[in-house]
């Protein structure tokens, strides 16, 4: 048996490798259909072409049963990896031929090095035409380096491979073959789990599940002993206190995508354990003789928090079948057991939950996430966690952001950056036209950027962000620039109304669009905010104009903002409504009085 995880940045193959591991290894029968990137299981996953939630398979060759887990390249989701990696005896470190070691790749590698993990490193898409091989590799070896690998971990062995082609060798000259050289240096390189197989079974929870028909199960590695269906067994948690007793229900193994029930498990097998009811992430599950838990991963703490709030627009409840607080605190509460990067916190009002995690990503999963399963909210804009440090000073999170741009677009970015606080540690050319440029600079100062970052680089720019430390505070940042329309009113927007109001600015909302009073319908092209009626009506006479006034009028088509982009857009005194079917930007206080007096009263404060 071998146990290993996959490591890989956002987009560079990891999971299209798996799925030609799949094939190649007989997982799948020679005629039965399979989707493409078949371990990107949840809706979310596909559509955005990213993993999010860590998961184990396995599959077999020649005779070896490999555990695969396959781990988020995101390091928002970071929360999953650094559990999973207790699960496994060695990495494959996926890197793409052209973009190199990526800040999110340097984020799960370090953790696994520090594991004492010996890595294997593939460079994925070597047929690329714009491959840089040589380079790459000297990349990856800086990057162990800088991780403080140890001798015996830098001298990691390369194979280079096609993940879509299926193919892999040692020789970087190679273009066709199978995937059998990788199969082979898993099982020469990887050594089988070193656990005691006669000791009292324990078990360490790294995943949660939930099934309609076995209740909560629980994924993890069998650390030692042997367990049995229906053998008595009890969970601890890291002080050694006992939650819960019961009994082994249901266990699972993973062949393929699919879970098979077995009998036994020995130590080193992956499994889902069912028959516990209590029990959650980083506990022990053990045979009752067992009074030591296993020590869990330290996790990193969350870094940015928003307000998830009940919607209490006048139009909620019109899309949503889920918007009242209690249910919206079940699923809060439900997501922060099984997620254990997210903090959830309850406010004294009870309307509204702190939601505290790694970053914008990972709340707006969360938030897309309930969204589809019928939620409705209203959420504030994200706030950086800040710390104080041993002299009481405030800190702040740093991040490492890596932009790669066209050589014409870098004097804007640096320019663009500088305002936002952040500092320029590293300025190279990477080829083909293209700068690498790396800035440390406050996550305060990152909020809301991307969407200027593109419109600055006409698309064409890349931007990889990743928590580097916290440091001292940096003072005021300037945020968005440009005022709002805001609706005076109730009803549809009318056409007749929007055609002057584009002068004023950009509007978000169509012709027949419902609106009410305090809905931001667009953005002032002056910095201060307008109030607006785009509910105005021709009025319908008999006469008709002369000089043809009666022209039909055109409107621009409206901005459409997805959620990600309405959060990083919407300011303090701003909210983002989200329902099944539309997202909607409005003012905290919809009436314009109380929204006066609260300006007052920050104002005087």
């Amino acid at each position: 048996m071998r146990n290993i995880a996959i490591i890989a940045h956002v987009d560079h193959g990891k999971t299209t490798l798996v799925d030609q591991l799949f094939r190649q290894s007989g997982t799948f029968r020679e005629n039965q259909r399979i989707e493409e990137r078949a371990m990107d299981s949840n809706d979310l996953e596909k559509e955005r072409g990213i993993t999010i939630l860590a998961k184990p398979t396995s599959i077999e060759w020649e005779g070896v049963r490999i555990n695969i887990v396959d781990t988020p390249g995101h390091a928002d989701f970071g929360g999953e990896v650094e559990r999973i990696l207790s699960m496994v005896d060695g990495v494959i470190l996926l890197v793409d031929s052209s973009e190199g070691a990526m800040p999110q790749t340097k984020f799960v590698t370090g953790k696994a090095l520090a594991l004492g993990l010996r890595p294997i490193v593939v460079v994925n898409k070597v047929d690329r035409p714009d491959e840089r091989i040589q380079e790459v590799l000297d990349e990856v070896f800086d990057l162990f380096v800088s991780l403080d690998a140890t001798d015996e971990q830098l001298d990691f062995p390369v194979l280079y491979a096609s993940g879509r082609n299926g193919y892999a060798s040692e020789d970087p000259s190679r273009r066709e073959g199978t995937l059998t050289p990788l199969f082979q240096k898993i099982v020469d390189h990887v050594p089988p789990p070193a656990l005691d197989v006669d000791a009292p079974f324990t078990f360490l929870v790294t995943l949660l599940d939930r099934d309609n028909f076995l209740g909560r199960v629980l994924t993890g590695r069998v650390t030692s002993g042997t367990v049995k269906v229906n053998q008595p067994i009890h969970a601890l948690d890291m002080d050694g206190k006992v939650i819960e007793t019961g009994r082994a229900s249901k266990i699972m193994t993973f062949q393929g995508l699919e879970r098979v029930p077995t009998e036994e498990a020995r130590a080193g097998d992956i499994i889902s354990l069912a028959g516990l009811t209590v029990a959650t992430v980083s506990n022990t599950i053990a045979d009752i003789t067992v009074t030591e838990p296993i020590q869990a991963q330290p996790i990193d703490p969350p870094t940015l928090s928003m307000r998830f709030a009940v919607n209490d627009s006048p139009m909620a409840g019109r899309e949503g079948t889920k918007v009242t607080s209690r249910m919206i605190r079940d699923r809060l509460f439900r997501e922060a057991e099984s997620n254990v990067a997210i903090k959830v916190t309850e406010s004294a009002d009870r309307d509204s939950f702190e939601v505290a995690g790694r970053g914008e990503l990972q709340l707006g999963v969360l938030i897309e996430t309930m969204r589809r399963e019928g939620f409705e909210l209203g959420i504030s804009r994200p706030r950086v966690l800040y710390r104080e440090d041993e002299n009481g000073k405030r800190t702040e999170p740093y991040e490492t952001v890596i932009i790669d741009v066209d050589e014409e677009y870098s004097g804007t970015v640096v320019e663009k950056m500088n305002l936002r606080k952040a500092e320029l540690t590293d300025m190279r050319p990477s080829g083909g036209g293209k700068t690498r440029i790396t800035f440390s600079a406050p996550s305060r100062g990152m909020i809301g950027y991307h969407g200027e970052f593109l419109s600055d680089t006409r698309g064409t720019g890349i931007m990889n962000r990743l928590f580097e430390k916290y440091g001292p505070y940096k003072g005021p940042i300037e945020g968005r620039k440009n005022g709002v329309l805001i609706s005076n009113g109730a009803g549809e927007a009318q056409a007749y109304a929007l055609g002057p109001l584009e002068d004023r600015g950009i509007l978000f909302v169509g012709h027949g669009e419902a609106l009410y009073e305090g809905m931001i319908i667009g953005e002032n092209a002056k910095t201060d905010d307008l109030e607006v009626n785009p509910m105005k009506a021709k009025q319908l006479t008999n006469f008709r104009a002369s000089g043809g006034k009666d022209d039909a009028i055109r409107l621009t088509p409206p901005k459409k903002m997805t959620l990600e982009q309405a959060i990083a857009y919407i300011d303090d005194d701003e909210m983002v409504e989200v329902t099944p079917k539309t997202i909607r930007l409005r003012k905290r206080f919809l009436d314009p009085h109380e929204r006066k007096r609260q300006k007052r009263s920050a104002e005087a404060a």
